[in-house]
């Protein structure tokens, strides 16, 4: 599939690194749009931004990238930001605002934002976006979503968000190996296609259609800063299945084939991850810190 669209929904902020003195544009769904543009797909995105230094930062940066943000909400407010140090080249979150205004407001998606997101191919979002309560709605559009978990979910959790979703992904760092297979497959039982499990500098696995798949990670040859990794795989994973769909599905063609995308994905999610610990921040565009420096 040679032209492909990518819509990212929900969360954005600006990384304040206190080590630096500099603030850099992320959160998962910016993160996403930038990278997946990066692995030549066409991004949007939508979300919730304030009126401080924060939001027109991230603004000024998505519009000089050129991807599109026509359907975010605009609010009277923080925006979302992180507190964020190096410790030997690996980014330690200190805190955050949570979103700032995000989490005081709802979307209210009408039928202008879900004709415009009709026209895309995928929808990412993640557990940092507010979202959970849209997801039904924005499973009707029949755009298959992929979700972030991140390493922060729940029995209950799962229950809400699996059934309106194709693809997760866990960070299972933390986890034993026989842990990592009962959460994989938990949330394979309930219903997910295509479920995601990264361990960090030890690799990732898939797991589909009850088989475990495995690819180890790349080392960095020149690793400055390790924000942004996980986003960075997820996102070349995604655009690398679209981009061998021949029908403009994630899930295509026999298990056998669907294999060879889903192990081909996941090289070169590892590929891509290793070359952005070579930015500063997510993907680079630092400025000065302007505004808050605590919580």
């Amino acid at each position: 599939m040679k032209n492909y669209k990518i819509v990212a929904i929900g969360d954005n902020v600006c990384d304040k690194y206190l080590s630096r003195g500099k603030m850099y544009p992320g959160g998962q769904c910016i993160n996403t749009c930038v990278y997946g543009k990066m692995n030549g797909a066409e991004t949007a995105y939508i979300g919730k931004y304030g009126n401080d230094e924060v939001a027109e930062c991230v603004q000024n940066t998505l519009k000089e990238i050129g991807i599109d943000d026509s359907h975010c909400r605009h609010y009277e407010g923080e925006n979302g930001f992180a507190l964020v140090t190096l410790k030997n080249a690996d980014r330690v979150f200190l805190g955050s605002n949570k979103g700032g205004i995000a989490k005081e407001h709802s979307y209210n998606f009408d039928e202008n934002d879900f004709e415009y997101i009709k026209k895309f191919d995928l929808i990412y979002t993640n557990l940092n976006s507010y979202i959970e309560d849209n997801l039904k709605e924005l499973h009707a559009t029949g755009v298959p979503i992929a979700y972030d978990f991140s390493m922060r979910w729940t029995d209950e959790y799962l229950l809400k968000v699996c059934p309106y979703i194709d693809v997760a992904i866990l960070s299972c760092a933390h986890l034993t190996a026989e842990e990592r297979e009962k959460e994989m497959k938990k949330v394979q039982n309930y219903g997910v296609k295509i479920v995601l499990g990264t361990i960090g500098e030890d690799g990732s696995y898939v797991l589909y259609n009850g088989d475990f798949l495995y690819t180890s990670a790349i080392m960095a040859a020149n690793i400055i800063d390790t924000m942004g990794a996980g986003d960075s795989y997820f996102s070349t994973f995604l655009c690398s299945l679209l981009q061998t769909s021949e029908t403009g599905k994630l899930v295509e063609g026999t298990k056998e084939s669907m294999k060879i995308r889903l192990e081909s994905a996941m090289k070169s999610g590892a590929i891509f991850a290793a070359n952005v610990c070579g930015m500063e921040g997510a993907f680079g565009y630092g400025v000065p810190i302007q505004g808050k420096t605590e919580i």
